[in-house]
């Protein structure tokens, strides 16, 4: 009898802020077929070294016991701790002849690789596939390992159901330079929307950057994952004026949720967006996002094509349903390779 795989993901799940953790709780929520989803929490409170390295500890041992034939161990990386916490559980794992997937996430995976070669080549060399979010990242890891080996297969969460729209625009993110807090309030406080409210949920990083003299302006501060996805049930924008970004799962969530969404072309957005399933403008162009965001407030039926055109892209592409049985069939290949009695000899370092 065959034993049904079990698919271990490296990293934590809950209610937590972040894009790897969404993408990991939506992967144990998933009824896959073939396999079963299990996660090895690797890391406690990002800020709190000692609690990573308690919980590290526990992941090393849980790899060590894992029966090899029947497991796959996926790395979540983003840039700096995690190429080394969950790089090397993946190398540990990659060495002891499981098979294994880095999942690369994160804005600034291209800069850190630049800085970090030797870390980088590293861990991703421990990994029977690489997937990536972005044309970008992925040449960027075939620098580093076979190209053959990498796959580009976008974020997926699950649908939504559709309930009023009001008259908002929702941002959903950190509150910081990166994500461009100071462009939106700037070309907010230059937009004719009277009736409009602008929600900005999302923890603040960069508080000197907050201004308090901009009318029509919520600051909701940071909100539980469901918080958010509501205010995205009922809003008819969002937005993200992003100055890096790999590809964000607040972008996937707007559409799923029939928002017309306006961004920046950074990361994979533009690949996203395009084909008029969106607007995307330069980054930090304060005036290219203001006219970009007044076209589609002062246009009903522009805005609802935009919306409609984002949510059946979102459905034909970026849902679990689209997406999912192509991550599952890279866990299997990733499997299947290292269950060939050569390639575990042949690919390690």
């Amino acid at each position: 009898m065959t034993t049904r795989p079990t698919v271990h993901h490296l990293g934590r799940v809950g209610d937590i802020p972040g894009g790897m953790t969404q993408v990991m709780n939506g992967y144990l929520a998933w009824p896959f077929p073939r396999v079963d989803v299990a996660v090895i929490t690797s890391r406690g409170d990002p800020h709190d070294l000692r609690a990573a390295l308690v919980k590290g500890t526990g992941a090393l041992g849980r790899v060590l016991r894992l029966p090899r034939r029947s497991s796959v161990v996926v790395a979540h990386l983003s840039e700096r701790g995690s190429f080394v916490r969950e790089g090397a559980l993946m190398r540990v794992a990659h060495r002891r002849g499981i098979a294994t997937v880095a999942h690369l996430h994160g804005s600034s995976f291209a800069a850190f690789a630049a800085a970090h070669p030797r870390l980088t080549g590293w861990a991703l060399r421990g990994a029977d596939r690489v997937i990536s979010l972005s044309a970008e990242s992925s040449e960027v890891a075939a620098r580093f390992v076979p190209a053959e080996r990498v796959v580009l297969i976008p974020n997926a969460i699950p649908s939504s159901a559709p309930v009023a729209k009001e008259d908002l625009v929702v941002f959903g993110g950190v509150v910081s330079h990166r994500k461009g807090i100071d462009v939106l309030q700037e070309a907010w406080a230059r937009i004719d929307a009277p009736g409009w409210e602008l929600v900005v949920a999302g923890p603040v990083q960069d508080a000197a950057l907050v201004r308090a003299d901009v009318e029509g302006l919520t600051m909701a501060g940071s909100l539980a994952h469901e918080e958010l996805m509501a205010l995205l049930d009922r809003s008819r924008i969002a937005v993200l004026p992003s100055r890096d970004e790999a590809m964000p799962m607040f972008i996937l969530e707007a559409m799923a949720r029939g928002n017309c969404v306006v961004s920046t072309d950074v990361g994979g957005i533009a690949a996203v967006l395009g084909d008029e399933h969106g607007i995307v403008v330069p980054p930090g162009d304060v005036e290219a996002f203001r006219a970009a965001l007044q076209s589609v407030l002062s246009d009903p039926e522009r805005r609802s094509r935009l919306a409609e055109s984002a949510l059946q892209a979102f459905e034909e592409r970026f849902s679990a349903d689209a997406v999912f049985p192509r991550v599952e069939d890279l866990w299997l290949a990733a499997l299947a390779d290292r269950r060939r009695p050569t390639s575990g000899a042949a690919r390690a370092d």
